[in-house]
């Protein structure tokens, strides 16, 4: 097992019970395949982007995000089938997974 930190930038308009399903969903995710999260935390409500980014599909631009912040153990195997997951969610308009180092 190794730890990781996964940073996620959320649409910004979601409502409040869409962002906590949504940060249950990821938790839950990680918990499927084997990981366990060790520390999550809202790092910025709304924060404004350094550049207009457009979701799949390109309907919408967005100049703000969400920035949601989880620190989890994982096998190293798994983290392929994690990004494909978290690529495919609508609500998730960019997301970054670091392996920390010792």
């Amino acid at each position: 097992m190794r730890k990781y930190e996964a940073m996620f930038i959320v649409k910004p308009d979601l409502k409040e019970d869409e962002k906590t399903g949504l940060m249950k969903s990821i938790k839950e995710q990680i918990a499927k395949h084997g990981g366990s999260v060790t520390a999550d935390q809202i790092w910025a409500e709304r924060r404004k982007l350094a550049y207009d980014l457009f979701p799949l599909g390109g309907q919408a631009r967005f100049k703000e995000g969400m920035y949601y912040l989880v620190n989890f153990d994982s096998d190293p195997l798994q983290i392929k089938a994690l990004k494909g997951i978290y690529s495919l969610n609508e609500s998730i308009l960019r997301y970054m997974i670091l392996s920390i180092d010792k």
